[in-house]
């Protein structure tokens, strides 16, 4: 006798397939917008956009804490022949008290056929500068880390929303079924905000990114429990089909359950995993002028893990510079700027190189940047870990930079600009919800279309806001 789920897959319209041609919600209401005919059961299968994708995969560097676009990526002679003096205009309103112009300790040089300046921090990536596009205009909502970080990954900077990765791997799905579809590797623990960041929210679990922490070398302390050293592949294979049935028994009582959907599913990656898993994480099994080039640190060794992953097949990786935030500092900038940079900036050169050379750069989407930029005024001192220190910046969401290579964006190209000092976008300003509906229009989704019905209304990642900056596309 059958099952009436075995019933409902046979003629086609089984839950789990169904939730591919757009993942049905808790009402029983298909999602618009992604197609998928006759689709198999797992949500992770690959599905159609709405259009022909430029990119069909993200890296999603992130410099977590703010990195100082003025010592980065947008020179400000101006800023140079104030330094130490108060600003011309009144500082804008920051999280904490600053004071008077501080010039970037750094040389910026032009670099490439486009001539586009980059910083001494950045003589790797400034190799590669033909192929980036960098927006100078970049601009959020408020100067906090906390509600910045879930407005650039959830666009929402309060409430439980899904993270970018989330959105693409529901609506594309993974093109290797052996590995998680979204992965987050930071170093180290958490960034602030923890697991927030790459959180499902209202989507099926399924789409959450799996956390990583790559201070760890080792499969077993990388990954948590990928081997079951006391059950043989055919045994677990047994034992997981025994529960796969007892778990759909459950679900046939209780009708369409995303979590439980998902939960299923997740047993089925975790055993499908340990077939490809230590292959895909192990870097010593690159040749050795690759590890050369990508240089030594954990750094060069998670963006060398991104670049294994999205070859096979993975949807979107991000990779955190750290626990915490690295990036945040309100004092000895030069100091700290340069650490940070030393660890990251070859291995990033090495990335966009070796992508190119791959012939995979056209179709991945690399991004690199913060939540917000910093302050070309100094922060002024304080009690505390900078107390009585005049030579760091504060948070900026007023303007900053990010930049993107690849997957259809155009290279060689700066788009926008922040005033004469570094404070403010002034020059066609783009949004975070800017950036998300062109980051969707690259991986080819309209982004006024991209929706999720949850709680009695569509959602999409750019909530009611964003536009797709056309000038930033090839």
């Amino acid at each position: 006798m059958l099952s009436r789920r075995e019933v409902l897959q046979r003629s086609g319209i089984g839950m789990g397939a169904l939730g591919l041609m757009g993942v049905m919600d808790q009402a029983g209401l298909l999602t618009p917008g992604v197609q998928a005919a006759n689709a198999p059961i797992n949500p992770l299968s690959p599905k159609f956009p709405h259009f022909e994708p430029r990119a069909k995969r993200v890296i999603h560097l992130f410099a977590n804490g703010g990195p100082s676009h003025v010592d980065t990526f947008d020179p400000k002679p101006k800023l140079n022949e104030w330094h130490g003096k108060p600003l011309p205009t009144q500082n804008l309103r920051t999280e904490r008290p600053t004071g008077a112009a501080f010039g970037s300790p750094y040389r910026f040089r032009q670099y490439g056929d486009s001539g586009i300046p980059v910083s001494d921090l950045f003589p790797n990536v400034a190799q590669c500068v033909d192929d980036l596009c960098i927006i100078r205009s970049m601009h959020a909502d408020v100067p906090n880390h906390e509600p910045s970080l879930l407005l650039l990954n959830c666009g929402d900077p309060r409430q439980v929303r899904p993270s970018m990765g989330s959105w693409l791997t529901y609506g594309l799905g993974s093109e290797n079924q052996n590995l998680p579809g979204f992965i987050a590797m930071c170093p180290g623990g958490y960034p602030i905000q923890e697991s927030q960041n790459w959180q499902a929210g209202f989507l099926p679990g399924v789409y959450q990114g799996t956390y990583l922490d790559t201070k760890h070398t080792e499969i077993d302390k990388l990954i948590e429990n990928i081997r079951n050293d006391s059950l043989s592949m055919a045994n677990q294979r047994r034992q997981l089909d025994l529960l796969r049935k007892l778990n759909e028994k459950h679900l046939e009582k209780r009708g369409f359950d995303p979590q439980l959907e998902s939960r299923i599913e997740s047993f089925e990656l975790s055993f499908r995993m340990q077939q490809e898993a230590e292959d895909a994480f192990d870097v010593s099994r690159e040749p050795k002028h690759i590890l050369d080039m990508y240089g030594p640190g954990t750094q060069a060794r998670q963006i060398l893990i991104a670049r294994r992953l999205i070859e096979r097949g993975v949807r979107f990786v991000q990779v955190w510079h750290g626990e915490g935030q690295p990036w945040d500092n309100h004092d000895d900038i030069e100091v700290n700027h340069r650490r940070l940079a030393q660890q990251c900036d070859q291995a990033i050169g090495a990335l966009l190189k070796d992508l190119k050379a791959r012939g995979l750069l056209e179709e991945t989407l690399v991004i690199w940047g913060g939540e917000f930029g910093r302050t070309p005024v100094v922060e002024l001192p304080k009690q505390g870990s900078n107390a009585g220190k005049i030579n760091g910046r504060d948070h900026n969401h007023w303007g900053y930079t990010t930049w993107m290579a690849g997957g259809g964006v155009r290279g060689g190209y700066v788009h926008g600009a922040t005033d004469e000092f570094g404070f403010k976008a002034v020059e066609n300003p783009v949004h975070v919800h800017d950036l998300q509906a062109t980051i969707l229009k690259l991986m080819g989704f309209d982004h006024e279309k991209f929706t999720y019905h949850y709680a009695g209304r569509d959602f999409r990642l750019t909530d009611v806001h964003g536009h797709v900056v056309q000038e930033l596309l090839a």
